[in-house]
């Protein structure tokens, strides 16, 4: 409607392009353009200054501490301790919302900003013997001192900066995280909540300066009177100047409207035609949307109507314009009252329309989350297409394609982990710095205690001295004392009080920084743990999508129709993939070549296909730990926390509640103290009555030579040579075998050594780093723990075993056993090393080390069941394997490929209908007694064998005589 101002939709066009002064200023161009132009962001040294006055999403910040509740925008005039003399120059300051920043500027006019001070992780305080008003802005790169007018200025600033600090740190721990479209394993995504007011109030609510602070601060003069060249920046010469250019072209602009640009007051005029006449009719094509009520000075709005009208239109201008212009510019003055009669409804729209956009925010943050559950289902089921589709495809080619395409995730997930690892390392920054400005004001604050608990001393001392004087004025000392010095004294009496009541407030304040700093430090350590979290999810998907990377090559590797050039392909794959150590992929707990207890992660082959599934098993191991740290290990470190807690070391009892602990794995930090308590129980009867058993056995084994101690030199280099430990012949560990070996041999003359007992004296070592406890260890294990006879020279129990073992095979996996029986299978040429040297080098070092706990505690049971869950583990997949050689080569490395510790403990003791031990001895006997009766009559035929050969050879030692007998 021409020659009418359509306000609403001005506000919401213009936005962009009016930029309001919030220091009491609009500068604007004649033609509806900031008179700044487009310098670019507002920073130091002729950079265009943010749009000060206007909250997050358009809407005017409130102050959340003043009594009113008028919405003021923080800025104002402050004295400022800088320069190359060091001398205090006027400054007008103002605060932006969005970056946390306060910009400092020479006058309220000035277009660029002469610096700014990040506020993030900025610390505040002020000093009792400073000038009134100063106080200090310390952030990680300088100290800001600053002055207000007075000590009621100084506290409102404080108070506020305060505020604006913590409000800024709730509103970036709300912001939706960047990776949290990662589903997380049964946990749900980590919000922190921060209303942005303090919970406790240490100080009273200072109100608004009048005069000194807001808007209205940017029409007065400089509460100091400094002249313009006391104001003057020699340290940014070209921000001046670029100032003096805008404040020219904004004073020649300012003509054109017959007033001044920096003209704020609203001029009284003759009352004028209501809203409705200036308003169009409201109908469906022009409905005015709801819109947060701007900020700005209401000159500045409506010194631009034709910006708002020509965005709406589009750009399109009518042949009119002109006489539009001039109809606006006499109309422009009338509007002013009625917006006054106006107010209370304007109010009350502006409340419903605060409520409007706080649910449409909560709309579009359920929309968020409903999109980013829809992503993580796209996901699934983009996975589970791309497995059909690698697994219907035709040719090799296609195949081939598919695993490019998984390259390529995974490349796109490596980026997402390095972006999330900077983001990690940025908050560590950020808190070590907020622990360093801590721990300097709680060292300031002592400090401050300590001189006001001086003071107060001195002034008790000085009031007993004048309760003295004043009750018995005929003393000697009131006598002595003159009324001046009495005055002084009096003086001297008020001023302390003064200093004890400025210690108190001071007090208070650095209380109240205190809270707030350690708010912040709280919030960015919930937030560093939940970006923790989502990294250690992020590369255990890393690490899986890695293994089923190798897994494919390999499954490609063993078809044997490819051609030559296919082959060499995929060999170069395969060769790539084994030389990648994944250094610059940055990881929460980063791969090392060594475990904590020495062993190898990713073993050393010749042979490439067992290299490739090393690597598999490795990154399968590290998968599930990373997965399962949070939710299966910090857990079962807590409960073993609290059971050790209330013990002390080394008197532990016997119960369910250990057992179940130790069946879950004993943590390492407590593994060598269990492993302790449950061998000096087995052999407390044997220690007790030979206390330095282990030293006499030793000196005896340096005096004498033992049969054995060449064979045990030889296998000594033989023993866990995957172990940093044992690598070396001259390391330390190796010596210390030695002793150890040597000694259980002069300790048991009946088994001397067997192989297989330096991988046990070996395990021995390595958990429980003690030479002696370690020799004990292994006299437990074969002398009270292994059955009678298991490392003699016959092994018959260890054979008893490997039948028994049998026996449960065919009751709980009948259809293995018969497939193993099908191909003409012997089981016991793989599992009768198992049985000697407990999984020794079959298993992965964490999972060794799980069931080694459960076997120490609970006996031999715990072999045959593990036995048993291994077969269990890998059934399905034994089964499909056929031939006999085949299946022999699976069964040699097959343990090696087992990742999932807690499901085997689970398979091991609770799938598998578990059988006492009762049953297992019956068992064993049965079938010892039948071997003992199959080797005595092994023995029975092997006698006559010998009597038939000796009296053969004897016989026939005659018929030769007899034949040189006649011979002659």
């Amino acid at each position: 409607m021409p020659g009418k101002f359509i306000i609403g939709p001005c506000l919401a066009v213009m936005g962009d392009k009016v930029e309001a002064r919030h220091r009491g200023s609009a500068l604007v161009g004649p033609d509806g353009i900031s008179a700044g132009g487009a310098e670019g962001d507002a920073e130091e040294g002729g950079r265009r200054s943010p749009p000060r006055g206007q909250g997050i999403d358009g809407v005017p910040e409130t102050d959340a501490v003043t009594q009113e509740g008028s919405s003021t925008k923080l800025c104002g005039y402050l004295h400022k301790l800088g320069g190359p003399l060091r001398a205090w120059k006027s400054r007008w300051f103002a605060y932006e919302d969005k970056k946390c920043q306060l910009y400092y500027y020479r006058t309220p006019q000035d277009i660029n900003p002469l610096g700014s001070i990040d506020l993030t992780s900025a610390t505040y305080r002020y000093p009792l013997r400073a000038e009134e008003g100063t106080f200090h802005i310390q952030t990680p790169e300088k100290l800001f001192v600053l002055k207000a007018l007075n000590r009621e200025a100084m506290m409102y600033w404080l108070q506020q900066l305060q505020l604006r600090r913590l409000q800024h740190s709730g509103k970036l721990t709300r912001e939706p995280a960047k990776l949290s479209e990662v589903p997380l394993p049964d946990s749900e995504p980590h919000v922190l909540s921060n209303s942005g007011e303090q919970s406790d109030d240490f100080l009273p609510a200072v109100k608004t300066p009048v005069g000194l602070v807001g808007e209205e601060a940017a029409c007065l003069p400089d509460p100091w009177q400094q002249t313009t060249l006391q104001k003057l920046s020699l340290k940014h010469p070209l921000t001046e100047l670029q100032n003096q250019v805008q404040s020219i072209r904004i004073s020649r602009s300012s003509h054109d409207f017959g007033c001044s640009v920096f003209h704020v007051e609203e001029p009284q005029l003759p009352p004028t035609p209501s809203n409705k006449e200036l308003l169009p009719p409201r109908t469906e094509e022009n409905a005015v949307p709801a819109v947060t009520p701007d900020p700005r000075p209401l000159s500045a709005v409506l010194l631009l109507p034709e910006a708002g009208q020509e965005a709406q239109l589009g750009g399109r201008r009518s042949p009119c314009d002109n006489s539009r212009k001039k109809e606006k510019k006499m109309s422009i003055p009338l509007t002013l009252p009625s917006e006054r009669k106006e107010a209370g409804a304007s109010e009350r729209a502006s409340r419903l329309q605060q409520e409007v956009l706080t649910l449409t925010k909560e709309l579009k943050s359920q929309k968020e989350l409903v999109g980013l559950l829809h992503k993580a289902l796209e996901a699934a089921q983009q996975e589970k297409r791309t497995c059909a589709q690698f697994l219907s495809a035709g040719g090799e080619q296609k195949r081939l394609e598919l695993l490019r395409h998984q390259e390529r995730r995974a490349a796109d997930l490596e980026g997402r982990l390095q972006a999330l690892q900077r983001e990690k390392e940025e908050l560590e920054q950020r808190l070590a710095q907020q622990d360093g400005h801590v721990a300097e004001l709680q060292q300031h604050v002592q400090l401050m205690m300590e001189k006001n608990h001086a003071k107060q001393e001195v002034i008790l001392k000085l009031s007993e001295q004048v309760s003295a004087c004043m009750a018995d004025p005929h003393c000697a000392t009131l006598n002595s004392v003159s009324a001046e010095t009495f005055r002084q004294l009096q003086e001297q009496a008020e001023n302390l009080k003064d200093d004890i009541e400025a210690y108190k407030i001071q007090n208070k304040f650095l209380n109240s920084e205190i809270y707030q700093l350690t708010k912040l430090w709280r919030n960015s350590s919930e937030q560093e743990k939940s970006l923790m979290m989502k990294c250690a999810y992020l590369e255990a998907r890393y690490c899986q999508m890695e293994s089923k990377y190798l897994l494919r090559l390999r499954k490609l590797q063993e078809i044997k129709g490819l051609g030559t050039k296919q082959q060499e392909e995929l060999k170069k794959l395969i060769e790539d993939a084994l030389k990648e150590d994944m250094k610059d992929v940055p990881k929460v707990n980063p791969i090392r070549e060594h475990d904590e207890y020495g062993f190898k992660i990713v073993p050393d082959y010749e042979v490439e296909d067992m290299q490739l599934l090393a690597k598999i098993q490795a990154l399968e191991i590290r998968s599930h730990n990373l997965l399962h740290q949070d939710m299966v290990d910090k857990p079962l470190l807590g409960r073993w926390a609290h059971y050790m807690g209330g013990r002390p070391s080394g008197k532990l009892v016997p119960s369910p509640e250990l057992k179940g602990l130790i069946r879950c794995g004993v943590p390492r930090e407590y593994r060598p103290q269990v492993w302790r308590w449950i061998v000096r129980t087995r052999t407390q009867g044997l220690r007790e009555s030979h206390p330095q058993r282990y030293q006499e056995l030793c000196r005896k084994g340096e005096a004498l030579q033992h049969p054995v101690s060449r064979q045990i030199q030889l296998d000594l280099h033989r023993t866990l040579t995957s172990n940093k430990s044992f690598a070396s012949p001259t390391s330390p560990a190796v010596q210390q075998l030695r002793r150890v070996l040597l000694a259980f041999s002069w300790q048991n003359p009946a088994i001397g050594y067997c192989q297989g007992l330096n991988r046990l004296a070996a395990i021995a070592l390595l958990v429980l780093e003690n030479e002696e406890d370690a020799f004990w260890c292994l006299v437990a294990i074969v002398d009270y723990i292994m059955p009678q006879d298991y490392y003699s020279k016959t092994l018959t129990a260890s054979q008893a075993d490997q039948r028994v073992l049998k026996d449960f095979m065919a009751e709980k996996m009948p259809r293995l056993m018969a497939h193993f029986e099908e191909h003409d299978i012997d089981i016991s040429l793989i599992t009768f090393n198992w049985f000697l040297v407990v999984f020794v080098e079959s298993l992965a070092s964490d999972i060794l080390l799980r069931v080694w706990d459960a076997f120490l505690y609970e006996g031999t049971k715990v072999i045959f069941r593990y036995a048993l869950a291994l077969f269990k583990y890998k059934e399905e997949d034994i089964l499909k394997i056929q031939g006999n050689v085949e299946i022999y080569q699976y069964l040699r490395f097959f343990t090696r490929t087992v990742s999932d510790g807690r499901k085997l403990m689970n398979i091991a003791f609770y799938s598998m209908n578990p059988f006492p031990m009762k049953l297992l001895r019956s068992r064993r006997d049965f079938h010892k007694e039948k071997l003992q009766a199959e080797l005595r009559e092994l023995e029975r035929i092997q006698k006559e064998f010998v009597t038939e050969t000796v009296e053969r050879k004897d016989k026939d030692l005659d018929v030769g005589m007899s034949e040189d007998d006649e011979d002659m």
